[in-house]
């Protein structure tokens, strides 16, 4: 009995898998421009729930979401690292890679992205933009794995859809974590050397959110504290990022020596 292919599951996931290649090509440059156009159109809220006094409920909320992000992506990373980059824009990988955390869900670092875009996004405050941002970025996530579903599937075939069976698209099968890592090492230096990027662009978009609520939105004089304490955040992003990214051009030449 034939496995039945994956791409017959709705009649939009045609129109969904075009959508998801514009923006797998293009996502480097599209997310960056989305986030620029939201916070231009409909500036960051001081409020939670259409109250003032919730503001800092709605700030650990929105941290804790992005925190618990980048924490799944560096466990991710520092189990079994997958490529999502691709080759020339378009959907590549070179093996099927089910170790680690890809073997209790199939794509747990878009899990991860999509945490962080929540946080933002509550960090953010103003509700409608909440929800239409939730919407927009899952749809668009959605339809970029269907796209790498569509490529997965025609190059791994049977072996890859019985993975499909298996596990979960977004969700997590924990109790597949024990075989899917055993005899495997969590590397913590791998995992900060793939992930600082993230981390300080991650941690800088909620830092500029709160220096833009603290010097845009109080009728008083802003917290000094507060405001000098986002400065830090964002100044230690930028020489967090550049350091790694000298030391990575470093180690790589003394790796191709």
């Amino acid at each position: 009995m034939t496995t039945p292919t994956l791409l017959a599951d709705h009649p939009l996931k045609g129109p969904m898998i075009r959508v998801g290649d514009f923006f797998f090509k293009w996502r480097n440059q599209a997310f960056p421009l989305l986030l620029v156009a939201i916070y231009l159109f409909v500036p960051p809220s001081n409020a939670f729930l259409g109250r003032r006094d919730l503001e800092p409920v709605r700030d650990v909320l929105g941290l804790g979401f992005v925190i618990a992000g980048l924490v799944l992506r560096a466990v991710v990373v520092g189990y079994a690292y997958i490529k999502r980059g691709g080759v020339n824009k378009k959907v590549y990988a070179a093996d099927l890679v089910t170790a680690g955390l890809f073997g209790a869900c199939r794509n747990p670092l878009y899990v991860g992205n999509l945490l962080i875009v929540l946080g933002v996004l509550t960090m953010h405050g103003d509700p409608w933009v909440f929800v239409a941002g939730v919407l927009l970025m899952t749809f668009i996530y959605q339809s970029i794995v269907y796209a790498e579903e569509r490529y997965l599937e025609a190059k791994f075939g049977a072996g890859y859809r019985a993975y499909c069976a298996d596990t979960p698209r977004w969700g997590f099968r924990f109790s597949r974590l024990p075989a899917s890592t055993q005899g495997m090492r969590f590397d913590l230096k791998k995992a900060i050397l793939a992930e600082y990027t993230t981390i300080a662009t991650s941690l800088s978009i909620l830092a500029a959110t709160e220096l833009y609520e603290q010097l845009g939105h109080h009728d008083d004089l802003p917290s000094t504290p507060v405001v000098w304490g986002m400065v830090g955040v964002i100044a230690t992003a930028i020489l967090w990022t550049m350091t790694l990214r000298i030391y990575k051009k470093r180690r790589a030449r003394r790796l191709a020596a």
